[in-house]
């Protein structure tokens, strides 16, 4: 792994920087790849029809702090971090994006002493799905006896 590090370390890398325009504009940007909710439920405190008391941690000092917003500052607050119509969040990236992620070999991905990454394993057939989720073998005729394929009946043309 450390050979891999150094020589991507040496490596020329072309990074685009652009600006973002206002500050309206970067959180806009920037929230539509948020995961998660951008405050949890847990840290709102108090709701009433003219105030909204919640923590948030202060990153200059470290700490959590009270912070008492309109419902209306709120719901602006809050808007920034959803994603537009049509715009999807991204969940993973890197060597964990789902385009790399197969691509990426396992010792990148294993913390030593442990066990390789498993192989996706294979969908269950419909019918089985079928019997766990519903309790009832769709391949089951009405005697109990298992259907097996014979061949496809061609439809009708007034159909």
């Amino acid at each position: 792994i450390e050979e891999l590090l150094v020589a991507q370390e040496n490596r020329w890398w072309s990074v685009k920087l652009q600006s973002l325009g206002s500050k309206e504009h970067f959180l806009r940007y920037g929230g539509r790849y948020a995961t998660r909710p951008p405050i949890a439920q847990r840290r709102i405190t108090y709701i009433s029809q003219k105030i909204i008391k919640f923590c948030a941690k202060d990153k200059k000092s470290g700490r959590f702090v009270m912070i008492e917003l309109t419902p209306k500052k709120f719901i602006s607050a809050w808007m920034q971090h959803i994603p537009d119509r049509y715009e999807h969040a991204i969940r993973a990236f890197g060597l964990f994006s789902p385009r790399t992620l197969g691509a990426t070999p396992n010792y990148l991905l294993v913390i030593p002493n442990q066990h390789p990454r498993r192989p996706r394993p294979k969908p269950l057939p419909w019918n089985i799905s079928i019997k766990r989720d519903f309790g009832w073998d769709p391949l089951l005729d009405q005697q109990g006896n298992k259907m097996k394929w014979t061949r496809r009946i061609a439809s009708s043309p007034n159909n």
